[in-house]
């Protein structure tokens, strides 16, 4: 980017719905980047269901909206003319797709949404058309909102980085994990837009690579200039002066502050906050979750041991070791310097009950 000309930003998405008859859903196979971008279609809720487990379809607020319109597909094409029945088997899909991703909290407040309109479809003896008419009505409502939301995101995320900074991030938060331009990754993207000159330090974020498949991917695309440094590296990066912030993205934030997110992400907080370096946090209010004082109180998701005991195939370990595999890890409100949702930039100490709010 230039210092003086702001730049269009031209992304990819991590899906695409199209409207219509039938209604066609396809995602971008993340496992397959950088190097293959291929779209695999989603038919229906156990497909979803599959790619979501399978991080084909990956990021908080994109798992969310991709389970919305899955329900969605399934809805409109059950031939079931029962009121009744229907209501079950679409709170039956709802609760299926809630059970695909435990951490991540938007899945969860999107299903709650569906979950009260079918609640209300029951208690107000509503047509079917009516159920089927609202589900899509609340699947393109959640994509319009997120995508309007990541621009806010951007926007203010982007006050946050001044002139010529350089910022490590961690893990991916870019449009493929959105239906917008991304979460904290819409920040760098606005603060490349703008002109900045910033320069990205992306972690590979182990063991799937998210950082180093994914973010550098996406950077390198909007011509953000990037460099890719392993999880290992990111204490001795802060130690050495050369970075000025943090910035990373939320999978939920609790009532006080504290933050699940990718695992690694508490390590580089930790070392932030003793070498003196803001550490931001950048997600929707959709992201919230006000039932949870504490981080001691969130669902950490453990996944199976081949995704440690190899990569791409190739194992890099006895095959019989055992392994230990949290996906997400907490970290502390208060070794967060500011979280940001699209309702501002907010500050420790931390209440993020409705009231707080």
């Amino acid at each position: 980017m230039t210092d003086t000309a702001a730049k269009t930003l031209s992304v990819v998405r991590g899906f695409r719905f199209e409207p219509g008859h039938p209604p066609r859903l396809t995602v971008v196979d993340q496992r397959a980047l950088p190097h293959t971008l291929k779209e695999i279609p989603i038919d229906g809720v156990e497909r979803a269901v599959d790619a979501i487990r399978a991080l084909q379809v990956r990021g908080a607020p994109a798992i969310a909206i991709v389970a919305a319109y899955a329900l969605q597909l399934e809805i409109e094409r059950s031939p079931e003319t029962d009121a009744r029945k229907l209501a079950e088997l679409a709170g039956r899909y709802v609760e299926r797709l809630n059970s695909s991703r435990p951490t991540a909290v938007n899945l969860g407040n999107a299903m709650q949404q569906f979950r009260l309109l079918i609640a209300r479809f029951q208690s107000e003896d509503r047509p079917i058309a009516w159920l089927r008419e609202s589900i899509a009505a609340l699947a393109g409502e959640l994509a319009e909102a997120d995508e309007e939301i990541c621009q806010t995101l951007g926007r203010l995320g982007s006050e946050l980085i001044p002139r010529g900074a350089r910022i490590l991030t961690h893990c991916n938060t870019g449009a493929l994990a959105t239906a917008g331009i991304g979460t904290a990754l819409a920040a760098l993207f606005t603060a490349g837009m703008q002109g900045k000159g910033i320069r990205v330090y992306a972690t590979e974020t182990r063991p799937l690579l998210q950082g180093a498949r994914l973010t550098t991917w996406e950077l390198q695309r909007a011509g953000i200039d990037t460099a890719l440094i392993t999880d290992s590296m990111a204490a001795h990066v802060l130690s050495s002066g050369r970075i000025d912030l943090v910035m990373v993205g939320a999978d939920r934030i609790v009532a006080n502050g504290d933050t699940a997110n990718k695992i690694g992400t508490l390590g580089i907080a930790l070392a932030a906050h003793h070498y003196g370096v803001p550490f931001y946090v950048v997600a929707p209010s959709t992201t919230l979750d006000f039932a949870l004082a504490s981080g001691d109180a969130i669902p950490i998701e453990e996944r199976t041991a081949d995704e440690v005991r190899g990569f791409g195939g190739q194992a890099v370990s006895p095959l019989d070791v055992p392994v230990y595999n949290p996906a997400f890890d907490v970290t502390p409100g208060d070794l967060i310097t500011a979280i940001v949702t699209e309702k501002g930039i907010h500050r420790g100490p931390y209440d993020f009950s409705p009231r707080g709010t």
